[in-house]
């Protein structure tokens, strides 16, 4: 028996029809750590975290709690919870039409004898004590997504919960909310709680674990303490290959576009009914340029502004010089204007349709749907885009919703590529992938900028925004606040720009 050992997992293996999700994993993790589970979409992260929650039965393996040699039995996420294993995963999984408080404490009791009040009180000062800024009495679906997430993770925390597992769980925070959550990971740590923490986030990575374990194609590569693992050969064990991605997006980064290159796009006092405060703004051929600021600064209400996703309000638009009028998204597509969104699972992706049906929908719009194209067509755009960008399916017949998010994501690249723009929109097209698919993306935005198509990239990792884009917009408070190119382009001056602060010398 060791005490320091809270969980053991040893040789699970998960097959599905025609995957080998888990072949022979091991995972141990230790009291009071924060331990760090990474692979690319597909590694088998999820289906790992999953069969310890009972919410996938393992085919073959062993689990076992407390350091002792016996098995445990989990065969539902509440036999996990019984164990004391919560979970947070990323994609939210509350009721939004309850109140703050129901969400909390749903499903932990009977409906018999619930005192209502006692639970808004004991949800009060859950949130309280975390500083979520919400009240127990609030309908969740009022909250934004941020808060919605920080519910998620304080219910799970409240169960008095041995492991904690936290499943992206920053995918939707500012920075100011990443730090609260980690202050609280912290705390828990120091109370003994163990956390496996799964993230995208390499610097979240290295600034929170303790260790890592690295999964690739369904199998491990390796347990690694946080000190002997720099960051570039997490990458290559994560890809299974030597890998500089940085380096080598730097020496292919396009340089500056000059002013002499005419506009594809123009807005003066461009206003949407979404509170973005009017705004001029400019893309010039195969340029790259993008929107940077925190959550809720504007960003994405400004590029679904120009895509006419939200009602304008007001302003003028010039494309190619020639004045139009854009009001709605097919508008934009006739324009040559193309927008993958933000949240890929509410705008992006169309869940039941398979792959090939997902890829083609754009330019069906376009076309009109009394003008269907023909199986042979449609299965030749499919095919061309799942070769091209790489997207891993079964077949161009699989649904959608059944390929990994980063896969996902490529498959709505792919949509849009298909149409042709002269002028896409990349709002958050890394957000929730590995970092060989992110590196992949990056470097085709590049080779679409040298083909002289423009882009908007819009990124919350700021590294990313240095690494792609050749001018950078800055936002506060739903308004553009900075603009800067070249050697202005820096993490401190675009910090200082969002702070509302002079960058100091020095």
């Amino acid at each position: 028996m060791n005490n320091n050992i809270v969980l053991s997992m040893r040789g699970i293996n998960k097959t599905f029809p025609g995957v080998k999700a888990l072949q022979n994993v091991d995972f141990t993790l230790r009291k009071g750590e924060i331990h760090a589970l990474m692979g690319e979409n597909g590694a088998g992260k999820s289906t790992l975290v999953k069969v310890l929650t009972g919410v996938y039965q393992k085919d073959s393996g062993y689990i076992s709690l407390d350091g002792n040699d016996k098995e445990v039995s989990i065969k539902s996420p509440q036999d996990a919870q019984n164990a004391g294993i919560s979970t947070v995963y990323q994609e939210i999984t509350l009721c939004p039409n309850l109140t703050v408080a129901e969400n909390m404490f749903i499903g932990r009791g009977s409906y018999t004898f619930i005192n209502w009040r006692a639970q808004e009180k004991r949800a009060g000062e859950i949130l309280k004590k975390l500083k979520i800024p919400t009240t127990a009495t609030r309908q969740l679906g009022t909250c934004s997504l941020a808060v919605q997430q920080m519910v998620a993770i304080a219910r799970a925390v409240d169960m008095e919960c041995k492991v904690l597992i936290l499943d992206e769980p920053t995918s939707s925070l500012d920075e100011n909310e990443v730090l609260l959550l980690f202050t609280l990971m912290r705390d828990l740590k120091k109370r003994g709680v163990s956390i496996i923490f799964i993230t995208h986030f390499l610097e979240q990575v290295y600034e929170v674990c303790d260790r890592i374990t690295v999964l690739r194609n369904g199998e491990l590569v390796g347990e690694y303490e946080i000190k002997d693992l720099p960051r570039i050969e997490l990458i290559s064990k994560m890809i299974g290959k030597k890998f500089d991605g940085i380096s080598e997006l730097q020496k292919e980064k396009q340089i500056h576009i000059d002013d002499a290159v005419p506009c594809v796009y123009e807005a003066e006092d461009l206003a949407s009914a979404e509170g973005t405060k009017p705004f001029n703004f400019e893309i010039r051929k195969g340029e790259i340029n993008g929107f940077t600021g925190l959550l809720g600064s504007g960003r994405s209400e400004c590029v679904r502004a120009i895509f006419g996703a939200d009602r304008i309000t007001g302003g003028r638009i010039k494309i190619n010089g020639k004045q139009v009028k854009i009001t709605k998204p097919k508008d934009a597509m006739e324009n040559g204007i193309g927008y993958l969104p933000e949240d890929r699972k509410l705008d992006g992706i169309v869940a039941d349709l398979s792959v090939r049906e997902n890829i083609i929908l754009a330019l069906q719009v376009m076309r009109g749907f009394f003008k269907p194209f023909s199986k042979a067509e449609a299965e030749e755009f499919a095919d061309k885009y799942i070769k091209l960008l790489g997207i891993k399916t079964a077949s161009r017949d699989t649904p959608i919703k059944s390929l990994s998010g980063g896969n996902q994501q490529k498959a709505i690249l792919a949509r849009w590529l298909l149409t042709n723009p002269q002028y896409l929109i990349l709002d958050e097209p890394t957000r929730g992938i590995d970092v060989g698919t992110k590196f992949e993306i990056q470097k085709l935005v590049l080779k679409l900028a040298e083909a002289g198509v423009s882009v908007t990239f819009i990124s919350s990792e700021i590294d990313e925004m240095l690494n792609t884009c050749s001018r950078l917009i800055v936002m506060r408070d739903r308004k553009i606040v900075g603009e800067m190119k070249g050697d202005e382009m820096t993490q401190s001056n675009i910090m200082h720009t969002i702070a509302g602060e002079a960058a100091q010398n020095g």
